[in-house]
């Protein structure tokens, strides 16, 4: 198979995984620019593996669980889950509010676990599918903040400042405007993102290193969410420093994932361990 099919093939798969429904051949084939017969050949090959299903009923595509499971043993194979969870939870419950767990892939964060902390009212629940787009999501700042900043510039002008679907009312849109917002988070050792991502949303994140090393690089980020009518400027210390602590746990963790993933979760004291399933209604 040649760069250009695989790319072909890769373009196709992420057509399908933004479709709920199974979605006729048709309009797949126009959606990625590829012809029908092209389109339909690399079909029959992945429903062939098992990682497309056809409707009988409609003929349409969808993707199949595969792809899903193969992502999940990977997580598993390196502990991430388990990493991250015991922290996450315990995060979610001081802070009372949605928390989520980054992790770095290159040039680029992953979303990898998450916990529900609010039990009433207003429930942000964004979607664990969705990009991480660096320059509108205090996700993002946390992990630029952490490079140089020559090369946090590089990575987010290479993509545009309009890039991604998460751009809220008041999104970064200039080079001067991120210098200026690193340079904040840099300063008091937290990212803050206020209508960035998404109208009527806060978020606070902070990034966490490999190990306890505090020149060891960033391996990912804990961030914490919520409406922009519970979030306001009076909780931004508290839940920094729930943030904080959150991180410093994470490096002690984070070079245990691969050694012990089944043990990390005698960590958390005897009363955190038997944790109800979260009832999320997205991810």
């Amino acid at each position: 198979m040649t760069v250009a099919a695989v790319d072909r093939c890769l373009s196709l798969i992420e057509a399908l995984a933004g479709e709920p429904e199974p979605i006729e051949l048709g309009v797949l084939a126009e959606r990625i620019g590829m012809p029908k017969s092209a389109t339909h050949r690399m079909l029959t090959t992945l429903v062939e593996r098992g990682y497309v299903a056809q409707d009988p009923a409609t003929q349409g595509y969808g993707l199949t669980l595969h792809l899903s499971i193969l992502a999940f043993r990977n997580l598993d194979a390196r502990g991430l889950p388990d990493v991250g969870q015991v922290v996450l939870d315990r995060l979610a419950r001081r802070t009372g509010e949605y928390c989520r767990l980054s992790v770095v892939e290159g040039e680029r964060l992953v979303w990898v676990a998450r916990a529900q902390g609010a039990t009433a009212g207003l429930r942000y629940e964004p979607d664990m599918g969705q990009e991480v787009v660096l320059h509108t999501t205090a996700t993002g700042k946390a992990w630029l903040a952490t490079l140089p900043e020559s090369e946090a510039l590089r990575i987010v002008c290479a993509r545009g400042f309009e890039t991604g679907t998460a751009l809220g009312p008041r999104r970064l849109r200039t080079v001067d405007e991120l210098r200026r917002h690193l340079d904040e988070t840099r300063g008091r050792g937290y990212a803050l993102a206020v209508e960035e991502g998404e109208p009527g949303t806060v978020a606070l994140a902070v990034a966490f290193r490999a190990d306890e090393d505090p020149t060891a690089p960033a391996a990912g980020t804990l961030s914490v969410a919520g409406p922009l009518v519970r979030l306001g400027a009076d909780r931004h210390e508290a839940i920094a420093a729930a943030l904080f602590e959150a991180a410093r746990e994470m490096a002690q963790l984070w070079p245990l994932r691969k050694r012990q993933p089944r043990r990390l979760a005698a960590v958390a004291p005897a009363d955190e361990r038997n944790i109800p399933p979260h009832q999320l209604r997205a991810g």
